[in-house]
Parts: C-alpha cells; structure tokens; sequence
C-alpha cells in the first residue's frame, strides 16, 4: 500500500491544525461555543446543568448537540478511513471535501439556527481530529492542542532526567500547536472582519482541498501503477 513521506504527512497535519483553528475560533466568536474539542463543551454542560432555567436549557441542547456530532463525525470518519497510518489509497480527500459541505452548510444556519450550525461545524471537527495519523510513531491531532503539549512537556521532562529523545518530538507538538495559534488568529480577524462570510471562506478552502489532494492521489497511484508495469515487463 503505497504511503507518504513523512515530510507532507507534518504538512499536511499542520494545514488541517490551522484550518481546524480558524473555523473554531469563528464560531467563538460568532456563536459562543466552541467545536474542535469537547473539554470546555463538557464542562459548560455540567455547570448549565446544575444551574437550571430556560435559557440553560437552550444551552444545555446546544452543548448535547456539539458532543454528539463531533462523536457522530469521528466514527463517520472511522468507518470510511478504518485505518490508523496515513495510506495514499484511503479517500482522505473526499472526506476533507465533505468537511468542507459541512462548514458550507453550517454557515447558512449559523445566524438563523445556530444549534444546527454548530452541530454540523462539531460534526465536521469530529471528522478532521479522527483523521489523525502517525508520524514517526507520533499521533498528530489537528482539532485541539491539549495532547500535543502534554506530548511536549513530557518528552521535555525526560530530557531534562537525562533520557534519549530525539529533537524532532519536542519540534513536531510545538509545530503543530503554533499553527493551531496562528489559525485562530487568522479565525478571529476574518470573522470580526467579515461576520458569517468567514465561514463560506473556510469552507471553500476545504473543498479545495479535499479536490487537491484526490487529483494528487489520482496522479500518484497512476504513477506508481505505471512504474509496477514497467518493473514487471523489463
């Protein structure tokens, strides 16, 4: 099974790290809520819970619904990849593609009806961070940084007892956790600049690529398929 060098493997983790940041920093601000990770949307759902009242409960099914569709996007994402490494002959670019129709769709509701658009923006989250492969027998996640810094702390702290570990693994959590930053700067300034448009902008990069990478795909297995013929007839 054909697979990628390791170099696009961090690149490609890093764009996904970015984009995952933009949207969720888009619906912070637009909506209030985030969607790439469940840790402060399970908080809140404990402490509205306990509060009580109207307007809690309206927030309290906004929360259920973003936990639920970041699960529901994991295992969709599970279901179609079902596999742990980054293999050139899964249909990443379609699922990226179809990440992408959900933040498109997220965005027409995101004003009207916001649970919805934070369902499918959730949804989507749940789709990219289930994505996530190795590299170097490292797991990148791209929807939150709370792994990658625990990575990068404790490789830190056993360096500084004196074990072996390679620069590379301290390198790649920061990499990574710095492009989720700037992605959530980049998030915040189109859509303070540009309300819901932002969206339909993330969106569309999406889509892009998603295409992208299966036109690649396309020409890389056509590759390959033509150099095995060409072995195999010399």
């Amino acid at each position: 099974m054909p697979q990628l060098n390791q170099k696009w493997v961090l690149a490609g983790g890093c764009c996904l790290a970015f984009f995952a940041a933009a949207v969720n920093s888009s619906y912070l601000i637009l909506v209030g809520t985030s969607v790439s990770h469940l840790t402060g949307d399970l908080s809140k759902f404990a402490v509205e819970t306990i509060g009580g009242g109207k307007e809690t409960t309206i927030t309290v099914i906004g929360l259920v619904l973003a936990v639920m569709g970041f699960v529901l996007g994991a295992m969709l994402s599970g279901f179609v990849i079902d596999t742990k490494g980054l293999a050139l002959s899964r249909p990443y670019g379609r699922n990226i593609s179809f990440i992408g129709c959900l933040i498109l769709a997220s965005a027409i509701f995101v004003d009207t009806f916001s649970w919805l658009a934070v369902f499918l923006a959730s949804f989507a989250c749940g789709m990219q961070n289930a994505l996530a492969t190795h590299y170097r027998g490292m797991v990148l996640r791209t929807t939150h940084v709370t792994g990658l810094l625990t990575d990068f702390g404790a490789f830190v702290g056993m360096k500084l007892r004196g074990r072996f570990i390679p620069m590379w693994k301290c390198i790649v959590p920061v990499l990574l956790s710095l492009f989720f930053f700037l992605g959530a700067g980049f998030g915040a300034a189109l859509s303070l600049a540009y309300r819901g448009l932002s969206l339909y902008l993330l969106a569309a990069i999406y889509l892009l690529g998603g295409l992208s990478w299966s036109f690649i795909k396309r020409m890389v297995l056509g590759r390959n398929q033509s150099i095995g013929k060409g072995q195999k007839s010399s």
